[in-house]
C-alpha cells in the first residue's frame, strides 16, 4: 500500500480539528480529498464527531493480480527458486480441485476425490517446472492436461484390471447401447456377439473377465447408502430359507393333504404306508393281506385319482 494512503491516528486527530500540519493542507483519511483549513467543525455550537479512520485494503485490480504473475513468472524463469513455485502452486491450485471433480464423474464411488486431488498436484507442479512462458502459450491449458494425465497414470497404476479388459468393457456397453436404442429391448448373448464380430464362446469367456472389474469397497458394503440400507442387505444369502418357495410348499402340502383325505380308505393307506412310512409294495401287500400286483394297482388308481383332484384345484 502506498504510504500517503495511510494517516496516523495522531495525524488524522489533529486534520479533524481542522489544523495544519507544517503549513500543508491535512488529506482526508477517507477520501484522499484536500479539505478546507477554514471549514467549521462545530455544529450549532456542539464539537463535530471526529469521522472514523478508514485505511484501504490492498485492493489489487485483476490486471494488477495478472502483472503480479507475469512477473512471477518472468523471476521464476530465471532463478527457479523453490519459494516462488510454491506461490505458483498455491494461485494454481484451483485448476487441481476442477479437473479432479470432472475426472471424479465418472468414477466409482469408493475413489476419493481427495485422493485425485492429491495426484493432481503432482501433475501442477510438474507442469510449471517444465512451462516454458516465452513460447506465449496459455499455462491453464497446459496445466490442465498435465494434472489430469497425473491423475489418470495414479489411477492406472492402482488398477490391478489390465487396459485391454477395460477397453473391451467399454466396447461390450458401447455394444448393448447401441442394440438396445435398435431393437428396443435387450439384446440376448448371440446378438450381442454378432453385433461385436466374436464368438458366443468368446463372449462367455469375456463375461467371466469382466467380472473382475465389478469390485464394491468394504465400507459400502456397511455404510448405509442413500435409499437408507448397506449393500450387504441386498446380497443373497444361499443358506436361507427363500420365503416365496417355503409358501409355495405349504400350499402344495395342503392341497395334497386335502386330496388324500377325499380319497378311498385302502388307496389312502396304500399312499400313507408307501411315501409316508416308506413300506415296499410286498410289505404293503402283506399289512392290507393282498397280493403285491395288486397293491400295485391300488397305487396306480390312488395317485390317479390325486393327479385329477390336484389339477381340479389349481384350475379353480
Amino acid at each position: 500500500m502506498p504510504p500517503e494512503h495511510i494517516v496516523p491516528a495522531a495525524a488524522a486527530q489533529q486534520a479533524s480539528n481542522g489544523h495544519r500540519q507544517n503549513g500543508a493542507p491535512r488529506i482526508e483519511a477517507s477520501t484522499g480529498t484536500t479539505a478546507d483549513p477554514g471549514a467549521d467543525t462545530h455544529v450549532n455550537g456542539t464539537p463535530a464527531a471526529v469521522p472514523p479512520v478508514v485505511t484501504r485494503a490492498d485492493a489489487r485490480s485483476g490486471d494488477d493480480v495478472e502483472a503480479g504473475i507475469v512477473a512471477l513468472w518472468r523471476s521464476y524463469g530465471e532463478s527457479h527458486d523453490q519459494s516462488q513455485r510454491d506461490r505458483l502452486v498455491l494461485h494454481y491450485a484451483p485448476l487441481v480441485k476442477y479437473v479432479a471433480g470432472r475426472v471424479g464423474t465418472g468414477l466409482p464411488a469408493h475413489v476419493d476425490v481427495a485422493d485425485l486431488i492429491q495426484s493432481g498436484i503432482f501433475g501442477l507442479v510438474d507442469a510449471i517446472e517444465k512451462f516454458e512462458p516465452e513460447r506465449g502459450l496459455k499455462f491453464e491449458t497446459y496445466a490442465m492436461q498435465r494434472i489430469r494425465g497425473a491423475i489418470l497414470d495414479d489411477l492406472r497404476s492402482q488398477d490391478w484390471v489390465p487396459r485391454s479388459v477395460r477397453s473391451r468393457a467399454r466396447d461390450v456397453e458401447r455394444a448393448l447401447e447401441r442394440l438396445g436404442a435398435k431393437l428396443q429391448r435387450t439384446p440376448t448373448d448371440r446378438e450381442l456377439a454378432a453385433e461385436l464380430k466374436i464368438g458366443l464362446a468368446e463372449l462367455r469367456e469375456l463375461y467371466g473377465q469382466l467380472q473382475l472389474t465389478s469390485v464394491v469397497a468394504l465400507d459400502e458394503l456397511i455404510a448405509p447408502n442413500k435409499g437408507g440400507s448397506s449393500l450387504a442387505e441386498s446380497l443373497p444369502d444361499d443358506a436361507a430359507e427363500d420365503p416365496v418357495a417355503s409358501l409355495v410348499d405349504q400350499d402344495s402340502r395342503r392341497q395334497l393333504a386335502d386330496a388324500i383325505a377325499q380319497l378311498a380308505e385302502r388307496d389312502r393307506v396304500v399312499v400313507t404306508l408307501y411315501y409316508f412310512e416308506n413300506l415296499t409294495l410286498a410289505e404293503i401287500g402283506k399289512v392290507l393281506g393282498v397280493t403285491e400286483s395288486r397293491v400295485c394297482q391300488l397305487h396306480t388308481r390312488a395317485v390317479l385319482r390325486l393327479r385329477t383332484k390336484l389339477n381340479e384345484q389349481s384350475e379353480a
